[in-house]
């Protein structure tokens, strides 16, 4: 995933505003958020889970056992707490702003 995104933001990356690459960061971590939600089949897989990334133990019942679509519960504040932007950072993912920024306003040295 690192790849694709340093290699659209290279390509694509002058033509963006920065309130889209921040847009599109956000939109990207809320769909792998999604995608956990997926992987994680069963209420009792998504429990141990929520548990294991320091959500609390109530908190991750509740959410574990809701109906809601995966949309939906990727935006809740439990998932945003397990899956934060720490653990992707950890799992090597890169920040489409930080990239954009690069791109715009790279340092100059004097």
């Amino acid at each position: 995933m690192k790849y694709f995104i340093q290699g659209w933001m290279a390509h694509y990356g002058c033509g963006l505003k920065y309130d889209d690459a921040v847009e599109l960061d956000g939109w990207i971590r809320r769909r792998l958020r999604m995608c956990y939600w997926k992987q994680w089949c069963r209420p009792r897989k998504r429990i141990r889970e929520l548990i294991k990334l320091g959500v609390r133990k109530r908190e991750a019942i509740n959410l574990g056992l809701s109906r809601k679509s995966y949309w939906r519960r990727s935006k809740t504040l439990v998932t945003n707490a397990g899956l934060n932007n720490a653990h992707f950072e950890e799992i090597g993912l890169i920040c489409v702003r930080t990239l954009w920024c690069k791109i715009h306003h790279p340092v100059t040295t004097r």
